[in-house]
């Protein structure tokens, strides 16, 4: 049977799919809002270089940082995570599908803050893209700056004694959320820009979809040719046992691996090369001490100054540096989604060969949190962050200001080396994932929609 005669209810729109979508928008919308409240009060009362105590006593010690910093950054960061996660869900629809009316779209996940769609001045093309990755790279910046410790002396001066107390400091909380607003902003106007077929993130849907409304043409005579096979000329072929890899079936999935390798390779230099300064400075440091998994007040350190002429300098530069820092890993679990989403299209695909079938469509929630590689992503995003942008504190309480000066610490011992063994532990898995061949002689798709085009006979919502 014709697949575009199958009737025009042969593929799902997925309009739950768009339901959460947009109320994960609408979400992201008002915690941004209220984070612009929260920093332009927090302004309003305490100016551009002070912090919001909230009475909060944390611990009476020497200054450090205290744990409770760490669990609630933590909980901001997955907090930005989800609302960024939901606006580009929208925004990778909306790009798809203006990859798609061109005639350009291949696979069936893309990198989107690396892809663009024709034209400098489209919602979904390479300017509002590149706008909406600084975006990306200042909403993390600016989390891990928004909750801080300030300390001060409740003692006398014969007889010291510190408290500190959890603060908020207001202009990063401003910036992130305009940050966020943004973003949503990029995506709506992506979203109206074009016609969406199908919210749905199946490659099978959005096959169907492209077939029906011929943008998509199936080729004669490819049957049972995977992916590997597409410059292959001949006709219909007897798939082998075994399938090729992701590794090699996708071509950007190994320069997203490089790209991930050159991270760990970079915080594993600045971690060598931290701790060549401290031993200089310090001299030879105690084994225990250095191999310490977590910071405490004998952690060794290199402390570099930012000195500034005015509020708005010193603001940019701090921002400056923590964004050199963060970008790369961002930019770096970003990329790592594409692995992730090949991999996850593949496995439904080959659900094909079992007895219950392929299910067509998908609930976008449970195929995060049953899939253990999409779950294990979920969760490594914000651990790597937070464990990396702890190793690179500013310290920010008002005397530092007044002198004009910004300290920044830079943890030299072994965290920052731990830091990049768990990068490379989550690469190494990627990449086992990645060179992972497939059993049996089902051509492998990998999500590369010409290849179901040619392969599916016939759509349905279960398929054999």
């Amino acid at each position: 049977m014709s697949t575009a005669d199958t009737g025009t209810d042969f593929y799902d729109r997925s309009l739950t799919s768009r339901r959460y979508a947009l109320v994960g928008v609408v979400c992201a919308t008002i915690f941004s809002c209220l984070c612009i409240v929260a920093g332009i009060v927090a302004l309003a009362n305490h100016g551009i270089m002070r912090i919001t105590p909230l009475n909060m006593t944390v611990y009476e010690m020497l200054p450090q940082v205290p744990l409770q910093v760490k669990i609630l950054t933590m909980i901001l960061d997955l907090i930005v995570m989800l609302c960024t996660e939901s606006i580009g869900f929208v925004h990778g629809l909306s790009l798809r599908s203006a990859l798609a009316a061109e005639s350009r779209l291949r696979f069936n996940p893309n990198l989107r803050l690396l892809t663009a769609a024709r034209g400098w001045y489209n919602p979904n093309g390479a300017l509002l893209n590149g706008i909406s990755a600084v975006l990306l790279i200042i909403s993390y910046s600016s989390a891990s700056l928004v909750i801080t410790d300030t300390i001060s002396m409740i003692g006398t001066d014969t007889a010291p004694s510190f408290s500190a107390s959890l603060a908020i400091v207001g202009l990063p909380l401003l910036v992130l959320g305009v940050a966020i607003l943004l973003q949503v902003m990029i995506a709506l106007s992506g979203m109206r820009a074009v016609k969406i077929l199908t919210w749905s993130s199946s490659p099978f849907d959005l096959t169907a979809a492209l077939v029906h409304h011929t943008q998509l043409v199936p080729a004669t005579f490819r049957c049972m040719r995977r992916v590997s096979d597409l410059d292959t000329y001949g006709g219909p072929a007897k798939p082998p046992d075994t399938q090729p890899p992701a590794w090699h079936a996708h071509p950007s999935i190994r320069k997203v691996n490089i790209s991930l390798w050159v991270i760990v390779a970079a915080c594993a230099g600045w971690a060598a090369l931290t701790m060549y300064i401290c031993d200089r400075l310090y001299g030879p440091l105690p084994i225990l001490q250095i191999w310490s998994f977590f910071q405490n007040e004998d952690s060794p350190l290199v402390t570099y100054l930012i000195p500034y002429n005015n509020d708005v300098e010193g603001w940019t530069l701090l921002f400056v540096n923590i964004a050199v820092v963060q970008a790369p890993l961002t930019l770096g679990l970003h990329c790592s989604e594409l692995i992730v989403n090949v991999i996850r299209d593949e496995k439904q695909w080959r659900c094909a060969t079992r007895s219950k079938g392929l299910t067509v469509a998908t609930n976008p929630l449970k195929s995060i949190f049953t899939d253990p590689i999409c779950l294990i992503l979920f969760v490594a995003k914000p651990f790597l962050r937070e464990s990396l942008c702890l190793e690179f504190l500013p310290v920010l309480p008002s005397p530092i200001f007044d002198d004009h000066r910004l300290d920044v610490w830079a943890f030299v011992h072994l965290e920052l080396m731990y830091c990049a063994l768990h990068i490379c532990l989550f690469l190494h898995f990627h990449r086992i994932m990645a060179l992972r061949r497939p059993s049996g002689p089902q051509p492998a798709a990998y999500g590369h929609l010409q290849t179901l085009a040619d392969l599916v006979d016939e759509w349905s919502p279960v398929m054999w």
